[in-house]
């Protein structure tokens, strides 16, 4: 039995045709990862989180422990 969605699809109007858009990536990417670990009174402001997203950090995931919280970041290897 498949899996359905409760969520409707957006309607797209009448007559309006819904296209999926599509990325082509012709080349293999490499990439960079940064981890930055700090306790859960130290956590990185907005200040600090827009210099590395100006330096093409992207936040990729949290993990929060009790006393520390890892953010990883990744970018294209430059």
């Amino acid at each position: 039995m498949p899996l359905q969605s409760k969520i409707p699809p957006p309607d797209p109007g009448e007559g309006l045709p819904v296209h999926t858009p599509l990325v082509y990536i012709t080349e293999n990417p490499a990439w960079e990862y940064k981890v930055i670990t700090r306790g859960l009174d130290e956590l990185p402001d907005g200040i600090e989180l827009s210099t590395l997203g100006k330096d093409g950090w992207e936040l990729a995931g949290i993990v929060t422990l009790p006393e520390q919280v890892y953010f990883y970041f990744k970018r294209m290897s430059q």
